[in-house]
């Protein structure tokens, strides 16, 4: 029972990840606006929209830049997301209360297993994570500074020798903090949304009841992780040069800089681009979590 969940998650979220890999580039791009590219002496170029973004993504790199860093995008669902949804689910079946007729378990019990499972699962995934920033932001770059990253295999092992294996959980710690913050809200608001809708009969158990829940859901995370996940984006894409001060010297000391550059809001930075996103996902998640339990719901 335990492997099933794994198995479970670790399909829907590889589905889920690839069908919106394009969305979260573009947030990636939007979360980088305003950081002074290095060794420029200029000032950064003037902020534009998530879809202008796109079109000039297009443009210049090639329809096939959109998928730019996929293949790091499928190695971080298969670590990340299906160690926490697996997690999440042997949790939800250890705390659930006995004697509830649905197998529910109370709200506070939700959002610790999704605390949890999200930080164990990010510090899983990380070395995917670094890479997948890395590549989804190198087209920004002159292609003097590229670090051409030939797939997610090539990054990782040329991090790991270049910058030492340490520089594989870069920012490894806001990972953590914004999967937990993700995995709490995304997991336990769906299985709440969920049984509330069931519950007072607004809908039966189904495809609407599904989408409805799940895009509740991509809200409430997309509202809840964006500041943690612009942190973790410069972070990540920080280029450290020998014998040079690192840009950042930690996550606090990029959120004061990017405050004091940027002001408070650019914390929300790529916004439109992370709902965008993070809705679609989620309604893929956990619409095609519900079709694969129950094609292996006699196995």
């Amino acid at each position: 029972m335990g492997v099933k969940g794994f198995v479970e998650g670790g399909i829907a979220s590889v589905i889920a990840g690839y069908s919106t890999h394009p969305l979260d580039l573009i947030k990636v791009r939007m979360q980088l606006q305003g950081e002074t590219p290095p060794s420029s002496v200029h000032a950064p170029p003037p902020k534009v929209g998530p879809i202008a973004i796109g079109v000039k993504l297009v443009q210049q790199e090639g329809v096939n830049a959109l998928f730019s860093g996929v293949s790091a995008t499928i190695l971080r669902q298969l670590l990340y997301s299906t160690t926490r949804m697996g997690l999440y689910d042997l949790l939800k079946k250890k705390w659930s209360d006995p004697n509830s007729t649905s197998g529910t378990m109370p709200l506070t019990y939700k959002i610790t297993a999704g605390l949890i499972a999200g930080g164990i699962g990010a510090a899983v995934g990380n070395p995917a994570d670094v890479a997948m920033v890395r590549m989804q932001a190198d087209g920004r770059l002159p292609p003097s500074q590229r670090r051409n990253y030939n797939s997610v295999v090539d990054g990782i092992t040329r991090m790991a020798k270049d910058e030492g294996v340490t520089s594989l959980w870069r920012g490894s710690s806001l990972t953590v903090n914004r999967a937990m913050i993700v995995t709490a809200s995304q997991l336990a608001s769906y299985d709440e949304f969920k049984e509330m809708i069931l519950e007072k009969g607004v809908m039966r158990d189904g495809l609407g009841t599904h989408v409805t829940a799940s895009f509740a859901a991509g809200c409430v995370a997309a509202v809840m992780s964006n500041p943690v996940d612009v942190i973790k984006t410069r972070m990540m894409n920080m280029k450290v040069e020998p014998g040079s001060p690192p840009s950042y010297s930690g996550a606090v000391d990029c959120a004061l800089k990017t405050m004091r550059a940027e002001g408070p809001l650019a914390l929300y930075k790529g916004f439109v681009p992370t709902i965008s996103r993070q809705g679609p996902f989620t309604i893929v998640l956990f619409v095609t979590l519900e079709q694969v339990r129950n094609l292996l719901k006699d196995f």
